[in-house]
């Protein structure tokens, strides 16, 4: 439930939020030029704010587009660093800001497109990309010539008389550069770029490993009978998804890449239930798809950069730029939440295991202890006795589409007034695909949202938004931006019913949409989501609660079949059971946003061997003693792409908690001002979605909110002490 940010149209993105995906985006050598003629990337779309030209893509048109854009954006920053005229902020930074649009162009749609889309040309285009991206990128940031004007001027900053938004990005330039190595001797300079290099390459081998891992441990059933307590619609999906890989009359269970597999809830073969969790949790460690070795090389490698940067670990390196500062701050958030979660779990453990104690009574069968794969099945079981109501009950009122135009679209045009028009004219890389043309309250366009919510065998799994095209005025660009999940299809006659996870999945990626979408900044540098992730998680998570808002929930929660509303008694319940499950949930995501600090706070010296990745893991989760049996983290590290197929989320997978905890503040903030109205919207809008990183996170936070304070998000998760 990412932001994948890749390249904008601006050179500092290309160091600074490069995210998740192994794509660092930049450009590498002179070269000779290459022809362009005929390729969709050559000049600037046609189509409506400058949206990709989906329909004239071919796999052939990235490589000759990357290479040329390497070449000009070379050319125009050797331009800027060899600038006769003394350095001034129009002819350094702004000149900056407008190189390697090509590369902009390009970039983003080719990393999007391996994610989405996924075949071997992309996969082979991607891994001989990004080592050259890579070398490219340190070409200019190790650049001493172009460090040079660009530290004149913020040596000089106090004078240059720069508005507020200026005197920003020209602090974020220094502090990028400097960041990224351009203090550093030859040698040492020398040293960096074959680190990056060498890291850009496994990363992306990394993450394709991942998606390929996951597509070949599926599970294949050849008897329904064993698929007993799963709807019509999820029978139907499997039997589609087997179809879909030539095995008819079979079933396949797709994973996620997720440890735990929603599917699980319902199945009640616990035989099948193991295979699917073994299978889940075995992706990527040992066989074909060995991830261990990459993880192996790519922890020390962090390791050795951070050390040549002058950092003691990997940690300290990244979350120097973060909000959090330092890895002792975010080891202090996650122990001061970890221990009331698994208080919470072992409590939840205990229910369960009472409740499979009673059934095997009744039975007269021998009990079982509870394992990894029976949690969400009895799990379920004890939420319907406690509040009489299962995920089977509420589907039939979550309809996709009604829950996208009721729902997510209605609680934003409550806030903020803005309007949403499908455009059916608009290219597609898949039928399934939609585009909506967004308006703001006076009629004035904002810029496109595409949508992509179906799981395929060639796209990766879980949820993220990405920005096609970035937001500048400087520029004239508006957003495009597209959310993606992995729903299920259902059969072409049966409508798409969602869980309530899926639900709040869809409000909490729509919230990245509109954080790129209201962004008025002028350099694209300092637009949307181009914030730390640990600030960029705090719009989306807070736009979940209008999910689970009343006012909200009941405008879209209406029975497929019927138009009737969700009873409220029914309502009530799925109020009230959000917080059942939430120390498994709290705990899962704790154990690996652990095991991410752990992997990148250690040194070179302490990296372990690939033979000992997994005993490093399990050692890691019991020295912070969140090594419980039954709740695995939510990631093992063989399938953590957050850590390892890319660096935006390496040592910053805790930003989803951090952000959390100014998110539940907001929404206390929204509550106590009269929460869905257009006043407060604009309020939030204003000092916060609008400005993207035009000030400093905290700062702006501190402007709308004040200081944060852990107590919302312990009583929104039920966490807190009676």
């Amino acid at each position: 439930m990412s932001t994948l940010r890749v390249l904008a149209p601006s050179l500092i993105l290309m160091l600074a939020t490069a995210a998740f995906s192994p794509i660092r985006a930049a450009s590498n050598s002179q070269g000779s030029s290459i022809s362009l003629t005929g390729n969709p990337f050559a000049a600037p779309s046609t189509l409506p704010y400058q949206l990709p030209d989906f329909a004239h893509i071919k796999d052939g048109d990235f490589a000759p587009a990357i290479e040329q854009g390497m070449a000009e954006h070379i050319r125009e920053v050797t331009a800027i660093s060899h600038n006769s005229e003394p350095p001034s902020f129009e002819n350094t930074i702004v000149a900056l800001e407008r190189s390697g649009m090509l590369l902009a162009r390009t970039v983003p749609v080719l990393s999007n497109f391996t994610s989405v889309k996924s075949d071997p040309v992309l996969d082979m285009v991607q891994r001989e990309m990004a080592p050259k991206l890579a070398a490219h990128q340190d070409a200019i940031y190790l650049d001493p010539v172009l460090f040079a004007r660009i530290d004149t001027l913020y040596q000089r900053r106090a004078s240059l008389n720069l508005d507020p938004e200026s005197a920003q990005l020209l602090e974020r330039y220094y502090k990028v550069f400097v960041h990224g190595g351009a203090r550093l001797s030859d040698a040492d300079r020398a040293q960096l770029k074959k680190y990056n290099t060498q890291s850009a390459a496994l990363t992306t081998q990394f993450q394709q490993t991942v998606l390929k891992a996951s597509k070949d441990s599926a599970i294949v059933v050849g008897n329904v009978a064993e698929l007993a307590g799963l709807s019509p619609e999820q029978i139907g999906a499997a039997a589609a998804a087997a179809k879909a890989r030539g095995l008819t009359g079979k079933w396949l269970i797709t994973l996620q890449n997720t440890t735990f597999q929603p599917i699980l809830t319902n199945l009640k073969s616990r035989s099948l239930r193991e295979r699917i969790f073994n299978a889940s949790v075995g992706r990527g460690n040992g066989g074909a798809d060995d991830n261990t070795v990459i993880i192996a090389k790519l922890v020390r490698l962090r390791a050795l950069r951070a050390q040549l940067l002058g950092y003691p670990s990997h940690a300290a390196y990244a979350l120097e730029e973060e909000g959090a500062g330092t890895p002792d701050a975010v080891n202090k958030i996650l122990q001061q939440i970890a221990t009331p979660a698994l208080a919470m779990a072992r409590r939840e453990a205990a229910q369960i295991q009472q409740l499979i104690n009673a059934q095997a009574q009744a039975s007269h069968s021998e009990p079982f202890e509870l394992q990894p794969w029976d949690w969400a099945f009895y799990a379920d079981q004890v939420r319907k006795a406690n509040f009489a109501f299962d995920e089977a009950q509420v589907k039939p009122y979550f309809e996709l589409d009604r829950v996208l135009k009721d729902g997510v679209f209605y609680a934003a045009h409550e806030l903020y007034g803005v309007t949403f028009i499908e455009r059916a004219d608009l290219p597609v890389y898949d039928p399934t695909v939609r585009t909506f043309e967004v308006k703001d309250a006076d009629g004035s366009p904002l810029g496109l949202f595409l949508i992509d919510y179906f799981a395929r065998d060639n796209k990766q799994g879980g949820a993220w938004e990405i920005a096609y095209v970035t937001q500048s005025t400087l520029l004239g660009l508006r957003a495009v931006v597209a959310n993606h999940l992995s729903i299920p299809r259902s059969e072409a006659d049966q409508p798409v019913l969602l869980t309530f996870d899926q639900v709040t999945t869809m409000f909490h990626e729509f919230g990245h949409a509109l954080h790129d979408i209201f962004s008025t900044a002028k350099y694209s540098t300092l637009a949307g989501t181009n914030v730390p992730p640990d600030f960029g998680e705090y719009p989306s998570q807070f736009n979940e609660m209008w999910a689970r808002e009343p006012a909200v929930l009941a405008h879209f929660a209406r029975h497929y079949k019927t138009g009737e509303a969700m009873p409220k008694a029914l309502f009530d319940k799925v109020i009230a059971a959000q917080k059942y499950g939430e120390g498994y949930a709290t705990t899962a995501y704790l154990a690996a946003a652990m095991l991410d600090q752990s992997w990148h706070q250690i040194s070179a010296s302490q990296a372990p061997e690939a033979d000992r990745i997994m005993a490093f893991e399990a050692n890691a989760l019991k020295q912070n003693k969140i090594d419980y049996a039954p709740v695995p983290p939510r990631y093992h590290s063989p399938y953590f792409s957050h850590a390892f197929a890319g660096d935006d989320y390496a040592a910053g997978y805790y930003a989803y908690l951090w952000s959390e905890v100014l998110a539940r503040d907001t929404g206390q903030w929204f509550h106590s001002h009269g929460g869905l109205t257009r006043a407060n919207g604009e309020v939030f809008r204003s000092k916060v979605l609008s400005r993207g990183r035009t000030r400093e996170p905290q700062v702006l936070f501190g402007e709308f909110y004040g200081k944060p304070d852990i107590g919302p998000l312990l009583v929104y998760h039920g966490l807190a002490p009676p």
